[in-house]
């Protein structure tokens, strides 16, 4: 029998530029990978950013390789599981990145209205924000949304099928896998197909691999999929789909068994128990 798989896979590759899937955000990246330097040498018109996108659309990446190609304690990550301290400007610090702006606290989001005042008041830092809708979207404070519409807003666009197949193809790369061509499009025609998904199975069958000792090839992926069905995010479609509380018997009315044919208030008894309910409809 087949051990059961486990997640326990170390630390994975860091998120960097370069292992970021560009595409049609080609002038984001670019933009985001030289604010660093453009700062450094001198005034810099654009010095705040506002990121959007739906879940698992890269948005936490690319904040987070702006932060890890910047030099050492020169750049800060903050988002909503870090403290008040981590809003407070720092003149030492010059690039902020701020991730899931829609989910801060109110008392986050004072603290953040409050440094993006500081950065553009500071001509030598910068801020980039992200959250899951575009400013106007957001359920923030209104100073707030106003101000990170003030800067330049860039939707990330979707990544379409080959970009995510050649997405998980870089990771394997990373990681020293040998990826079967046909491993990437089963994924994306079996299971989620959001990034962060995707990127969790990589690394489950990355892991199996090894301890099964075989290359990565689709028949390695049935054998992890069939002998650890629960460590592996499939969806989240429930195996049964409640359709309401519906009684199991319906009742259509006191009707009587017999109807006199002579008696019309008899008929009118029975009409009122065949038609429809009142209330009855689908929600």
């Amino acid at each position: 029998m087949l051990r059961q798989l486990t997640l326990d896979l170390g630390t994975p590759p860091p998120s960097t530029f370069d292992n970021f899937f560009a595409g049609a955000n080609a002038e984001l990246v670019t933009r985001l990978r030289e604010l660093d330097g453009a700062l450094a040498a001198g005034p810099v018109a654009d010095r705040t950013f506002y990121i959007w996108g739906e879940a698992g659309s890269g948005r936490t990446h690319l904040l987070q390789a702006f932060i890890h190609e910047a030099a050492p304690g020169h750049a800060r990550f903050v988002s909503p599981q870090s403290g008040l301290a981590a809003f407070a400007f720092d003149p030492r610090v010059a690039l902020y990145a701020v991730d899931d702006c829609d989910g801060l606290s109110a008392a986050q989001q004072i603290a953040l209205f409050n440094l993006f005042n500081e950065v553009r008041a500071q001509p030598s830092s910068a801020l980039v924000a992200a959250g899951n809708a575009a400013p106007i979207g957001l359920t923030v404070r209104e100073d707030l949304r106003t101000r990170l519409g003030w800067g330049l807003v860039f939707h990330l666009a979707p990544l379409p099928d080959e970009g995510k197949a050649a997405v998980l193809k870089h990771a394997a790369r990373e990681r020293g896998i040998a990826l079967a061509d046909d491993v990437p499009a089963y994924l994306l025609t079996h299971f989620r197909r959001d990034m962060p998904s995707l990127m969790t199975l990589l690394d489950a069958l990355d892991r199996f691999s090894l301890e099964q000792k075989r290359a990565v090839t689709l028949p390695l992926l049935r054998t992890m999929l069939a002998s650890a069905p629960k460590e592996i995010p499939l969806g989240d479609a429930p195996k049964e789909i409640p359709l309401g509380d519906a009684p199991k018997e319906i009742p259509l009315g006191d009707a009587p068994k017999e109807v006199p044919l002579g008696d019309p208030s008899g008929a009118e008894d029975l009409r009122a128990a065949a038609s429809p309910a009142a209330g009855s409809r689908f929600k």
